[in-house]
């Protein structure tokens, strides 16, 4: 089983995010784009486990807790950098509980066995990758601006930087779950497979 966790986000940013894509999609109409429904921000990516390990995962997941959490959803940008762009994506804007609960989760599936995140958290919401490139917001042997799929972006960004900072709301999450990923014909569905509270 493909798992990961991530905050899930509420319905009004979702359907403000989903429109906001529509009108841009256009611009970069070879990417990837994410289904609206989607949406979500990583805590962690874990991968493929057994069913015994993922039992062994939501039994660590239980025992992380953090406070309420501010996010505030607004602009854009590309991984790895704009010059080289192969995943487009939200801004969160939020205090320090966020990158604590992502902390607090890389340290309880730490005890498993499963690696600590070697990059800093950065968090972000994806809206769409380059066609036939890598979805990793970490530079990569050969990224560079002469890449030919990176210049499925060049029109987006063209178009963007002409417009104001997108503002797609706030919300506070008090919960985080576990997703499964299964990779389908037209992009991947989450299933959420566990629920844990935030203090």
């Amino acid at each position: 089983m493909r798992i990961f966790i991530a905050l899930d986000i509420d319905d009004a940013i979702r359907e403000r995010i989903e429109r906001f894509m529509e009108g841009v999609r256009g611009f970069a109409p070879e990417a990837r784009w994410v289904r609206p429904e989607s949406l979500h921000v990583t805590l962690k990516f874990i991968g493929e486990k057994p069913a015994d390990a993922v039992e062994q995962i939501k039994q660590a997941l239980s025992s992380v807790h953090v406070q309420k959490i501010e996010l505030n959803f607004r602009g854009y940008g590309f991984f790895p950098t704009a010059k080289a762009p192969r995943v487009f994506w939200v801004g969160i804007e939020n205090g320090p509980q966020l990158a604590a609960l992502a902390k607090a989760v890389d340290e309880a599936t730490q005890i498993l066995g499963i690696p600590l995140e070697e990059h800093p958290f950065s968090p972000h919401l994806t809206l769409a990758r380059s066609a036939g490139g890598s979805g990793s917001p970490y530079w990569r042997k050969g990224d560079g601006p002469s890449q030919g799929p990176k210049q499925g972006f060049r029109l987006l960004q063209e178009k963007l930087a002409a417009l104001p900072t997108p503002e797609f709301g706030t919300m506070t999450a008090r919960e985080f779950f576990l997703y499964k990923s299964q990779l389908l014909r037209g992009g991947s569905r989450y299933t959420k497979i566990a629920r844990f509270g935030v203090d």
